[in-house]
């Protein structure tokens, strides 16, 4: 077996890991990036992005966002559609200038791993039988087993659980150190990808009777869109002719709107939860990212909040190796969750005013309408949705 040495183990090649690894780097601090999955395997995981204002920024600050700003779609607002009529909610003018950035999550990975490589960093794919160990020490360890077999010890002075929803990380803290919050909702989303131009300049949130639909974009000749469905809903049931159906059913407006249809080349199905654990931290492993909480995809969170889990946790490890300062790794958990929080709520809000509940009654509808009409009649509300969406500021 080889042992070998480095300041933060990171596990997990996501936006929290490569962000996490990149930032350290930018500071002098050392780290070690293990990945279970080949590169081109990462790589070619298909996922959406919104990317709030921070995310943006933070992306041009480290060096990696030359191709997202040649590439990415700038959106300044998005259209609230219901009743049959379009409300838009801009952006810059409620929030003093920010907006989102339409990149795709697999195009932000890509551009952090390049980033990471071409600055030497060391990331290593295809790492097998990851395990960690004398988490509560102040030596904690990783151990795997790289590509060609050999069993590789990795002793660290901090490790980061960067590995998601399904990783060894979390599963790794003993029974009862740590606390889940869970909400399971009763839909998923029915996403396709289709060739055909954008069907609007920006995104559209419908409420519907029949169900929710988020219509968004992807490239110019590439468009992705949702509607509401049951979590246990069969992609074979649906022909393109009956998506289409669908989606010019629940987007219907008084002025005769229908979406751009092409031809479908990918459809899934995605399941809807929230969830927050609590601590995000044992010993000296940190959760960062998917592996700490989900959101559902509404309020457009998943990767900001991985994002912003890496700053505060670089800041404290940088703090801690540059200034022998060890409050703000204490504080790392309670000052993350504070943001994940508030961006649980916000993605829980858009998700109850947009969906159609089982066994919703008119007085339910009624309330939704409500809802829409105060938020997009408003300032104040209107403000309140806009600040959420291009991101809440990190304390």
């Amino acid at each position: 077996m080889r042992t070998t040495r480095t300041q933060v183990g990171i596990i997990g090649a996501g936006p929290a890991g490569l962000l996490l690894s990149h930032i350290l780097h930018l500071q002098g601090i050392e780290s070690v990036v293990l990945e279970r999955h080949s590169r081109d395997d990462v790589e070619a995981i298909i996922k959406a992005g919104v990317l709030e204002q921070g995310t943006i920024d933070l992306m041009n600050e480290i060096g990696a966002g030359e191709r997202m700003m040649k590439e990415g779609f700038r959106h300044e607002g998005i259209i609230l559609r219901f009743d049959g009529r379009d409300e838009r909610i801009d952006f810059p003018s409620l929030t003093g200038g920010k907006s989102v950035m339409i990149y795709a999550q697999h195009d932000v990975i890509k551009d952090l791993i390049k980033v990471r490589l071409d600055s030497g960093g060391d990331i290593r794919f295809e790492a097998k039988d990851v395990s960690v160990y004398d988490l509560d020490t102040a030596q904690p360890k990783i151990r795997y087993r790289d590509k060609s077999g050999v069993v590789e010890e990795i002793t660290c002075d901090f490790i980061a659980g960067c590995d998601g929803t399904q990783g060894i990380c979390r599963p790794s803290i003993p029974a009862g150190a740590l606390k889940v919050h869970e909400r399971l909702y009763p839909f998923g989303w029915f996403g396709i990808l289709c060739k055909a131009p954008p069907s609007s300049d920006e995104l559209i949130y419908a409420m519907h009777e029949r169900g929710f639909v988020l219509v968004s974009t992807r490239s110019p000749d590439i468009q992705r869109m949702y509607f509401q469905c049951s979590p246990t809903e069969k992609v074979e049931n649906w022909s393109d002719d009956r998506i289409w159906a669908e989606f010019r059913a629940r987007l219907a407006t008084q002025d005769g709107w229908v979406p751009q249809e092409g031809p479908i080349f990918s459809k899934t199905v995605i399941g809807m939860r929230s969830l927050v654990v609590e601590p995000m931290r044992y010993g000296r492993l940190f959760l960062a990212g998917d592996s700490a909480h989900v959101v559902p995809p509404t309020g457009a969170k998943g990767l900001n909040l991985a994002a912003t889990d890496a700053q505060i946790l670089a800041r404290a490890l940088t703090a801690y190796f540059k200034s022998n300062r060890s409050d703000l790794l204490y504080q790392y958990s309670e000052t993350a969750l504070r943001r994940i929080w508030k961006a649980t709520r916000f993605s829980w809000w858009m998700t109850s005013m947009l969906h159609t509940f089982p066994g919703t009654d008119e007085f339910q509808n009624r309330l939704q309408l409500s809802e829409l009409n105060y938020v997009t009649s408003s300032r104040a509300g209107a403000m309140a949705l806009a600040e959420n969406y291009v991101g809440l500021p990190i304390e």
